[in-house]
């Protein structure tokens, strides 16, 4: 009996996702595609892999059995990936997500890297807050994810990268009171709401300064950067990313007897499944990161 492995492959991403539309999504395929993949092998092999019903779909007896080979035979062709082919010959799309912290730092370098690596890899390339992408990381959504982590899930395999020092800067022209006066008159820019240095910020502001303490959170870095030479507020900012505003003079550090938390960033791949290109992703990432950091230092 032949088999066609791209119905496995179909098969596997509908049993492990739970559902035909995931399954779709994940391998690039229309959901009636999916859904006839998996009716002619449940037809080649003559036996029911999906209960279907109101809930959802789940594994039959068969279907379950039949996932235990295709995980295997799954090892076998990462295997065959990492140990024979030639990482120039390998073709395969990458999803990558990535924390705008290091788009404006290491990422340009690090796709390079892959290029240079797998000159056939095509990139799918999602830049988002740290908490979508770890949900993007966890849905099957994203192959690689560069974010604020570790992500702690028993199938996630996290390499940490060097952490960004984070410091207080402010345009010159608002610099000339007290840090004392000017933490409780003026606003502090930061990461968006839904990130962990605005949720850190939020409670130490509150503590140092007391409720006229105010926070100005942005999505973008970018834009946040730009509001703090503006001269709109304070900026919680890292330090690497705004030193050539303080060398032109558009920006000064202001240096309060505290500082916030230090970004500690991971490169975040699922194991489960093997992945090849996933984990030599990840492990560019943190040789790419480890060199941009060495080369800051004065």
């Amino acid at each position: 009996m032949d088999l066609n492995l791209t119905q496995l492959k179909t098969f596997f991403w509908v049993a492990r996702l739970g559902g035909f539309r995931r399954a779709a999504e994940r391998i690039h395929a229309s959901q009636p595609a999916v859904s006839a993949r998996i009716a002619a092998l449940e037809e080649r092999l003559g036996v029911q892999l999906f209960e279907r019903g109101t809930g959802g779909i789940r594994l039959t007896s068969h279907g379950r059995q039949l996932l235990t080979y295709v995980e295997q035979i799954s090892q076998i062709v990462e295997t065959i990936s990492e140990s024979v082919a030639e990482r120039s010959t390998i073709e395969a799309t990458l999803r990558l997500g990535v924390s705008e912290t290091i788009v404006h730092s290491w990422l340009p370098g690090y796709l390079a890297s892959l290029a240079q690596s797998f000159p056939k890899l095509s990139l799918d390339l999602t830049v988002d807050v740290s908490i979508n992408l770890r949900e993007g990381l966890l849905n099957r959504a994203l192959d690689v994810a560069l974010l604020m982590g570790p992500v702690s899930e028993y199938t996630v395999v996290n390499l940490e990268l060097p952490s960004f020092a984070m410091r207080f800067f402010a345009a010159r022209d608002n610099v000339g009171q007290s840090n004392e006066a000017l933490f409780r008159t003026a606003p502090v820019i930061t990461f968006a709401r839904n990130t962990r240095p605005y949720s850190e910020l939020k409670g130490e502001l509150l503590r140092r300064y007391g409720p006229a303490s105010r926070l100005f959170p942005s999505a973008s870095l970018s834009a946040a950067i730009q509001m703090v030479r503006d001269g709109i507020g304070i900026g919680a900012l890292p330090a690497l990313l705004v030193r050539k505003d303080c060398e032109a003079g558009s920006l000064t550090r202001i240096d309060p007897d505290w500082t916030p938390n230090p970004l500690g960033f991971t490169a975040s791949y699922v194991s489960d499944p093997p992945n090849f290109v996933a984990e030599a992703a990840a492990e560019t990432a943190q040789q790419t990161a480890q060199a941009w950091f060495a080369d800051q230092i004065p």
